[in-house]
């Protein structure tokens, strides 16, 4: 197996230790203007009977790319280390593909939300990232949390994205039903009570 990591990570950005050594993280080491390429994720693709069991490690640096399908880094690189965060910098072009969300600076730490992502229960954990808008607690459901779906408008993957245009329109459905079904109550003279 090949020691060059299966992620692709841009030269303006460096893996280092986190400043409180809680763990790993990826830094602009030069700025980033808004739109530009961060990283590339690579790995092995799993389906979920078969990545479910993998060491949480592994399962904790992998990237969901499709309902039950996800990526898990072969071997780890720097690239892998792009932490979660409430009020990220980066979002998701594709399955695959980190970019800027908004110009990044030197020193900054370069972080995406897992909602961008995640739609199954495999890596949710108490969140400390420290945003004013940090939720407390990140998980698997939190795509579907309208505020997220429009701040992060363009930056889903395609699989969150076909999720959301779903549930968009059956509520559009749902609405459209309750308003047929009020207007043919107020055509019809109202309900009529008794026999």
């Amino acid at each position: 197996m090949s020691k060059q990591p299966s992620s692709y990570l841009s030269s303006k950005l460096e893996g280092r230790l986190k400043a409180d050594k809680s763990g790993n993280s990826v830094v602009a080491r030069e700025p980033v203007q808004k739109g530009g390429l961060l990283a590339v994720f690579g790995g092995v693709v799993y389906e979920w009977e078969t990545f479910i069991c993998l060491p949480e490690r592994e399962r904790s640096l992998s990237l969901q790319i499709e309902d039950r399908h996800f990526l898990v880094p072969r071997p780890i690189g720097k690239g892998d280390f792009v932490n979660h965060s409430c009020n990220p910098n980066a979002g998701l072009s594709g399955q695959i593909i980190l970019v800027a969300m908004r110009d990044i600076q030197i020193g900054e730490e370069v972080c995406f939300d897992y909602a961008m992502s995640d739609t199954a229960p495999y890596d949710e954990f108490d969140c400390l990232c420290g945003a004013p808008n940090c939720r407390g607690k990140v998980s698997g459901a939190d795509w579907q949390k309208p505020e997220l779906q429009k701040r992060y408008a363009g930056y889903f993957s395609p699989h969150v994205q076909r999720k959301i245009d779903a549930l968009k329109a059956e509520q559009r459905a749902f609405e459209r039903a309750l308003r047929e079904k009020t207007r043919g109550a107020y055509a019809g003279g109202g309900v009529q009570v008794g026999g």
